[in-house]
C-alpha cells in the first residue's frame, strides 16, 4: 500500500475544553469549522504522558516531532526553547530526517521574515521547530519565499509583520491556506506551525483571541479539501491546551485535538492516545520504522 501525502498543521496552545461558550471561546461562534471538527471528527489524545504538571511548548513539541517523551527525559514539563538536553533528541529523532532516509520529500512550510540565514544564526534561542528544520534541511523559508507566496507567515495575513517593515501585502487566512496547499502539493509530508492562538490566549484580549480564532477557521476551511483528495491526509494536531478555557491564562490539563482525514486517518486516530504514539504511528504509514519505544514508571 503506497504512503499518504500529508499535510500537518501543528496549532499551539488548543486543547479539548467543554462545549460552553461561557468558557470555551471557540464555541462563541467565530470558529465554526473548528468547532465542529473538534466535536465530530477528533479524537482525544493525553499530552501530559504520565509527568507531573501543566504540559508545556519545548517538551511537547519535542515529542510530536520525534516520537520520544521529552517530559519524561526531562524529568518535568518544559516550557520555551529546548536547551542542550532536548537539541540533540530533535536532531537525531525528526521526524523529516526519518522520512527523507526512506525516500520521501519533507517541508517546513513557515516563512522566517529574514534576509539571509546569518540572522537565524545570531539569534540565541531556536525552537523545535527550527532546530528540526535546520538539522533536516540546513535552511528554512525566508523573506523571498513569503513574497513569492512559496510560505506562510505564523500569523497568516502577515499582519504582524508591519512593525519590523513589511511593505508586502496583507493577505487573507484563505490566500495563505491556498499557499500552503501548493506547498503540500509538492512533498511526500508538509509542517506548518500556527502558534497565535498560544499566544492570545496567554497576552490577549478576547477581542485578539476571537480574531485569531476567526483567522484560523478562514484557514483550516481552505485545508479541508486536502483531506477529501485520493492518497492525501491532512492532520490537526496541538501540544497543550490554553486557548480551550478563558478562566486562566495559563496552559490546561486537558487532552488536545487529533484531528485526522483521509489516507491512514483512521489508523490514526486508532493508535494515538498519547502524544508519543503520534510520530512512530505516523511512520507507519510510510512504512518507515517507527521510533521504539520506551516509557519508563510515571513521575
Amino acid at each position: 500500500m503506497s504512503a499518504p501525502q500529508t499535510l500537518m498543521v501543528f496549532i499551539d496552545g488548543l486543547g479539548l475544553g467543554p462545549v460552553d461558550p461561557a468558557i470555551n471561546p471557540i464555541y462563541r461562534g467565530y470558529s465554526p469549522r473548528l468547532a465542529d471538527l473538534l466535536e465530530n471528527h477528533a479524537v482525544a489524545v493525553d499530552p501530559v504522558m504520565g509527568v507531573k504538571g501543566l504540559p508545556q511548548s519545548a517538551t511537547g513539541q519535542t515529542t510530536i516531532i520525534t516520537g520520544r517523551n521529552a517530559s519524561e527525559i526531562m524529568g518535568r514539563h518544559m516550557e520555551g526553547f529546548p536547551g542542550p538536553t532536548l537539541v540533540p533528541v530533535i536532531e537525531e529523532n525528526n521526524l523529516y530526517d526519518r522520512l527523507q532516509k526512506s525516500g520521501f520529500t519533507c517541508t517546513f512550510a513557515n516563512a522566517y521574515y529574514l534576509k539571509d540565514m546569518e540572522e537565524l544564526y545570531r539569534r540565541r534561542h531556536w525552537s523545535v521547530s527550527t532546530v528540526a528544520a535546520m538539522k533536516a534541511f540546513g535552511w528554512v523559508r525566508n523573506a523571498e519565499s513569503l513574497l513569492s507566496d512559496c510560505a506562510v507567515h505564523q500569523d497568516l495575513t502577515r499582519a504582524v509583520l508591519r512593525e519590523r517593515g513589511y511593505t508586502g501585502p496583507i493577505i487573507t487566512p484563505a490566500e495563505a491556506g491556498g499557499h500552503l496547499l501548493g506547498i503540500a502539493e509538492q512533498h511526500d509530508f508538509t509542517l506548518f506551525e500556527y502558534f497565535q492562538t498560544d499566544l492570545m490566549a496567554h497576552k490577549g484580549s478576547d477581542k485578539d483571541i476571537h480574531r485569531v480564532l476567526s483567522e484560523l477557521d478562514e484557514f483550516i476551511n481552505a485545508l479541508l479539501p486536502f483531506g477529501r483528495r485520493d492518497g492525501c491526509l491532512l492532520i490537526l494536531l496541538s501540544d497543550h491546551g490554553n486557548i480551550e478555557d478563558s478562566r486562566s491564562r495559563q496552559h490546561t490539563m486537558n487532552p488536545v485535538p487529533l484531528v485526522a482525514m483521509g489516507k491512514g486517518g483512521e489508523r490514526l486516530k486508532d493508535k494515538v492516545l498519547r502524544l508519543d504514539d503520534f510520530a512512530g504511528t505516523l511512520l507507519e504509514l510510510y512504512h518507515t520504522s517507527p521510533v521504539r519505544q520506551i516509557r519508563m514508571t510515571p513521575k
